[in-house]
């Protein structure tokens, strides 16, 4: 658990978040991919965060708060984003993972991986909201993928027994 920071190494803090992004964050392009990178940083089993560079540049603690504090950041701007921006940047994001964008919305239907990107200690109803926004776009992006039959009734073309 971290400890609230005042004082002077709040600023430590500060700077180091504003290093990061300045540095790294600019090459991830949206909310939902920061948002999970900066996921990618967290270790599962202690909730802490790790990044070589900035530890390296700013001590571990204060490193760790600052890719906290620029997790929660990505997290309230997807928050914030319509459904139509969080369809595109799943979009974008399924065009560069290097995957099959049908992989990754099987992968994100079975097992949410999302939920697991939600910085520790949000909102359960904000994350409720962030989760369903992406499992509905998930949803939208999979009926666009090509190869996929039209959704709805196909109306059939036979003539009119009565002209």
């Amino acid at each position: 658990m971290m400890v609230p920071t005042t004082g002077p190494r709040k600023m430590e803090v500060v700077r180091a978040a504003e290093d990061l992004r300045r540095r790294t964050l600019p090459a991830v392009k949206d909310p939902l991919e920061r948002m999970i990178y900066l996921a990618s940083m967290r270790d599962y089993n202690t909730g802490i965060y790790h990044h070589a560079g900035l530890a390296q540049r700013f001590g571990e603690d204060v490193a760790g708060e600052a890719l906290a504090e620029c997790h929660r950041e990505a997290y309230w701007q997807l928050m914030g984003s319509s459904l139509e921006s969080v369809v595109t940047q799943l979009t974008g994001y399924a065009e560069r993972s290097g995957s099959a964008p049908r992989e990754i919305v099987n992968t994100w239907k079975a097992l949410e991986p999302y939920r697991v990107a939600v910085p520790a200690g949000s909102d359960p109803l904000a994350t409720d909201f962030v989760c369903s926004n992406l499992s509905i776009a998930v949803s939208i992006l999979e009926s666009r993928l090509p190869g996929r039959p039209p959704a709805g009734p196909v109306a059939l073309r036979h003539p009119s027994p009565v002209q």
